[in-house]
């Protein structure tokens, strides 16, 4: 007999194992980016209505309490999910209205959270807020919604493209993960 196909199934599962880890991998880590820009997105949601609620009369002071509570939410939160927070600490000055906070402590990058505390849009026709909380344009005629922003930025680190360069794909993926949310000021 010339035919002997014995060790046909060890070379069909050395063909087959490199795509089968580049499916498993990317499956659990894109589920942990998924998760992970969910939590970012929830914080920041909730950070920002934290502090639409507070008063707006001590936003001329250096340390206003809704910025103070929008960012220990955050961080807070960071360090309950034992997310590192990169040494994240209130040492901001404002530009305008806008506060923004950057931990330098990972090795992966900056976490960063914007607090835009005078953030506004358009009553009608208005987009998506930016990762930079940059107020929207507001035509003339129309009326300007004054919001509170808070956006947060965190560094995540992608197995998939390592993974995935085994196969010969050289895979770019984005170096952070983000969460932006508004929420309207209701004083």
């Amino acid at each position: 007999m010339l035919r002997d196909d014995s060790a046909a199934q060890i070379v069909e599962f050395a063909v087959s194992l490199p795509l089968l880890v580049v499916f498993v991998v990317g499956i659990f880590d894109f589920s942990n980016a998924f998760t992970m820009k969910q939590k970012l997105t929830n914080i920041a949601r909730d950070a920002a209505r934290a502090a639409a609620v507070d008063p707006n009369n001590d936003l001329d002071t250096l340390t206003p309490v809704s910025v103070t509570d929008a960012f220990h939410m955050v961080d807070d939160f960071l360090l309950a999910q034992n997310i590192n927070d990169c040494g994240l600490t209130f040492n901001s000055s404002p530009a305008g209205l806008t506060w923004t906070f950057i931990g330098t402590g990972c090795a992966t990058g900056n976490v960063t959270v914007i607090v835009n505390r005078g953030y506004y849009y358009p009553s009608s026709g208005a987009t998506l807020p930016n990762l930079t909380c940059t107020s929207q344009s507001v035509g003339t005629g129309q009326m300007a919604v004054i919001s509170t922003c808070v956006s947060i930025q965190y560094p995540y680190v992608w197995r998939f493209g390592k993974v995935a360069s085994l196969l010969g794909n050289n895979t770019t993926l984005p170096a952070q993960i983000s969460g932006v949310a508004v929420a309207m000021n209701e004083n």
